[in-house]
């Protein structure tokens, strides 16, 4: 009996996954620390973990990372709506949800919203402060509705632009993302020895070197080749490697594709 006993106390005062979850029709915060209970019903255990800081009259997350930030915390979200972002207002203020088709119509009329006086426009914007080299991860955006006077020009429109970028400088949480603010990250530093594909014609050569210069995927980079002392023009594809040749070039186009491989 005692085990038993022992044994029920221990599950109570274990915290249990809240499972699947429903999307608040209206979802507010009060403080501006936004919560996963703010912006799910049947949060259970997982209402107070924090998945946004609100700076403004309302922040607004995309759907697919506030899925990931859900599911870390236990929740599954399934989005049955298929919505491609969510707005968070303050308190007592009119809150809504963005379905694909409003999204779409707000971002073709961006440009006459920002002219109104007062207006405010959907900007990407860092959850945290991040410092000089941090990568860019999918918890570390989010989007936040501003004063149109004070979003960037040319701000990025979709967090996949940015997550897995390196900060060139540190940046405070709430600024607008920029993509001044944001490199490549670095897979070949200089004097790294790295191997040179020449492909052509399905016919693959490879070579060592030793690099000259810094380089982040699809970025050009000398490579010396000891033997001859000659410099092979490359672009680098991933960590100690690099191609030359006709692949150089498509490297340059598509880094992502390269860098898969």
């Amino acid at each position: 009996m005692r085990i038993a006993v022992a044994l029920l106390l221990a599950l109570a005062a274990t915290p249990a996954l809240a499972g699947p979850v429903t999307l608040k029709a209206q979802p507010v915060d009060d403080d501006g620390r936004v919560t996963l209970g703010d912006i799910f019903e049947g949060a259970g255990t997982a209402a107070n973990v924090v998945v946004g800081t609100r700076v403004g009259p309302s922040i607004v997350f995309e759907a697919g990372q506030l899925q990931t930030q859900a599911l870390r915390a236990g929740l599954q979200w399934a989005n049955p709506q298929g919505l491609s972002r969510v707005v968070v207002r303050q308190g007592s203020a009119s809150p809504a949800v963005l379905t694909p088709a409003s999204t779409g119509a707000a971002a073709s009329s961006a440009t006459a919203t920002a002219s109104r006086p007062g207006a405010t426009v959907d900007v990407l914007t860092y959850a945290r402060n991040l410092t000089t080299g941090d990568i860019v991860q999918p918890e570390d955006v989010v989007w936040t509705s501003l004063q149109a006077h004070m979003a960037p020009a040319g701000g990025p429109q979709d967090a996949d632009q940015v997550i897995g970028l390196t900060a060139k400088r540190p940046l405070r949480a709430g600024a607008p993302v920029s993509s001044r603010d944001l490199a490549a990250p670095q897979v070949i530093a200089r004097n790294d020895m790295v191997e040179v594909a020449y492909i052509v014609g399905g016919v693959k050569l490879t070579i060592t070197g030793r690099a000259t210069r810094n380089a982040a995927v699809g970025e050009a980079v000398p490579i010396l080749n000891t033997t001859s002392n000659r410099t092979i023009d490359a672009v680098a594809v991933g960590p100690g490697q690099a191609v030359a040749g006709p692949a150089a070039q498509a490297a340059r186009a598509n880094p992502q594709q390269f860098a898969a491989r």
